[in-house]
């Protein structure tokens, strides 16, 4: 850019020709923040979960044959701690605008929740709270989830 002139009026197209441009980020960006953000935290709540599973198997509520699927707390606190780590790095993907972050976010959610409505009679408050979060995710990620995309690309232009 010429010196004394801004980086927008550098991008300002010239008379005459259109001016293509990407929608400019709305509000909605904070709800891509918060579910990243969320994703986060939700991986260290699964690894949390699975901690217990291994280790405190009598915390909680009903014993292992009473399980919606049948299988002991040692599997189920290793398909938390697994779910939660895949979790948690789609967070931190999804939070540096990637779309793979995207992408993974909401079908790791999903799994998520799955995994959740499996858990619900071991911990049903818990697993309720875990499947609210993972459809607040899902839905922050499908409706508006491409504005990340323009906010890293400001960022890069900008810094």
């Amino acid at each position: 850019a010429p010196s004394g002139t801004t980086p927008q009026a550098a991008q300002q197209p010239q008379p005459g020709r259109r001016a293509e441009r990407e929608p400019e980020p709305t509000g909605w960006v904070g709800w891509i923040a918060f579910a990243s953000t969320m994703m986060i935290m939700l991986g260290m709540f699964h690894a949390f979960q699975g901690l217990i599973a291994l280790f405190q198997r009598s915390y909680y509520l009903v014993g292992e044959n009473r399980l919606t699927i049948h299988l002991d707390y040692t599997a189920w606190g290793w398909t938390h701690i697994v779910v939660g780590l895949v979790v948690l790095g789609a967070g931190i993907g999804l939070l540096s605008g990637q779309m793979w972050g995207r992408i993974v976010g909401t079908v790791v959610a999903l799994a998520s929740a799955l995994v959740n409505i499996a858990f619900l009679s071991a911990y049903p408050i818990w697993s309720t709270m875990m499947i609210t979060f993972d459809v607040l995710i899902i839905w922050a990620l499908t409706v508006h989830g491409s504005e990340m995309k323009t906010v890293r690309r400001d960022v890069r232009t900008y810094s």
